[in-house]
This record gives structure tokens, C-alpha cells and sequence, in this order.
């Protein structure tokens, strides 16, 4: 009953448009998407190249992108933390505890994401596909984008599973951007914050918040995919 008073003043707070939760949503959404944005090229190029050529160093590189996924973000956020701040190699630019440094943090736990499940993508694809383009006089680069036209389903997924862990991310962003109110507070550090002083109403918004976006999100990448994505 409890639970449910609670959920019901949480969802009267998000109608009521409260500008601290709406600050750490907007906050939320506009770093993640930076960060895909910046992350995904260079990754999907990554991934298309390891699992299309072979050249010395491929297997570090492919071990390099494994380790990475598995890298705890605190230890990814420790590092960043270190070559932000004052005595580090880019303490000058000031971006420690701003929402670059943030972008900068997310767009690093997105990259092995997107660039391994873009490998494992085009593995799979029908080697047909390739082989075709150039019988057709495709050079590299057209060949390239046809076969990644013919898995973009496969890279739209990997996008949505990069975006997923971003956006549900703590430790890494809590330490590069430091949960400054209306500045660099998201939805999962406000949430944090607000469980820890026991303010759990406020959590509890912004965890509807989040499993809303994962529904919008979702349901884009269904629709994109068409009727069998509904399936």
C-alpha cells in the first residue's frame, strides 16, 4: 500500500513538471545521446574492420574490445577522473565535473559495446552480400556500406544496447561529472542521492522516468524494424 502511495505522489510530481527531476531527465537524455553520437562511428568502423580484414595485431585489438565490456565502469571513471582532473594530461581544458566530461565518460563505456556487436554482426551477415557488390564493380567503401546496410538492423540494436547501459550508468558519471544539481545530476545519480537521504517518492519517479525511456526507445527500434520487429 505503501509502495503504492508512493508510485501515485511520483507520478503527481512528473505531471506537476518538478524542475529538479525534469533538469536531471533532460540532463539524462542529452548526455546519452552525445555520447552515442561521438561513440558510434569510429566503434561501428572498428567493428566492421576487425570482422572484415585480417592484419597483424587483430586479435589484440578484438581481445581489447572484450576486456573492455567487461571493464567495471567505476575503474573506467576512476581513470578518466585521473587524466581530467588538475594534474592530469588534459587538466587544463576544465572539463572535470562538467557535462562534457560526462559525454566523454559515456561515449567510452558505449564504444566496446557498439563495436563488438557490430563485429559479431557482420560475421554473420551472408558473405554473398560482399561478394555480389564487387562482382558489380563496388570498391571498398561502397562494399562496406552495403553490407552494413544489409545488417542495420543488427547495428540499430547495438546502438539501442549501448544507449541502455549509458543511460543506466552510476558510478563512472557520478565520478567525472560529480551530481551537481542542474548541472551535471542525471536520473541515475538524483536517483542515488534521493535513496540515500531517504526521499525515496523522488526515486521512484525517476525510475518510472527510465523504464519509460527503455519502452520509447524499444518500441522505436520495433517500429524501425518493421512488422516482424512486433513480433
Amino acid at each position: 500500500m505503501e509502495l503504492l502511495q508512493s508510485t501515485l505522489i511520483a507520478l503527481q510530481l512528473l505531471w506537476a513538471g518538478d524542475a529538479a527531476l525534469w533538469s536531471a531527465i533532460q540532463i539524462s537524455v542529452k548526455v546519452c545521446l552525445l555520447a552515442l553520437l561521438i561513440a558510434s562511428p569510429p566503434a561501428v568502423l572498428l567493428g566492421f574492420v576487425l570482422a572484415s580484414y585480417r592484419f597483424p595485431g587483430r586479435r589484440v585489438l578484438i581481445v581489447a574490445v572484450q576486456t573492455l565490456l567487461a571493464l567495471p565502469t567505476v575503474v573506467i571513471g576512476l581513470i578518466l577522473y585521473m587524466v581530467l582532473s588538475r594534474q592530469g594530461p588534459l587538466g587544463s581544458m576544465q572539463l572535470l565535473f562538467t557535462q562534457q566530461a560526462m559525454v566523454i565518460g559515456e561515449a567510452v563505456l558505449a564504444f566496446p559495446i557498439l563495436a563488438a556487436l557490430t563485429l559479431a554482426a557482420v560475421q554473420g551477415a551472408d558473405s554473398r552480400v560482399a561478394e555480389t557488390a564487387r562482382t558489380l564493380g563496388a570498391g571498398s567503401l561502397l562494399t562496406a556500406i552495403t553490407v552494413l546496410l544489409e545488417v542495420r538492423f543488427a547495428i540499430i540494436a547495438a546502438m539501442i544496447s549501448g544507449f541502455g547501459r549509458v543511460i543506466s550508468e552510476v558510478g563512472c558519471v557520478m565520478m567525472v561529472g560529480g551530481n551537481i544539481a542542474g548541472a551535471t545530476r542525471n536520473i541515475t545519480t538524483a536517483i542515488a542521492l534521493e535513496t540515500s537521504k531517504g526521499e525515496f517518492v523522488e526515486g521512484i519517479a525517476l525510475g518510472i522516468m527510465l523504464i519509460a525511456i527503455a519502452l520509447v526507445v524499444n518500441f522505436g527500434l520495433a517500429l524501425l524494424q518493421g512488422r516482424g520487429g512486433l513480433r
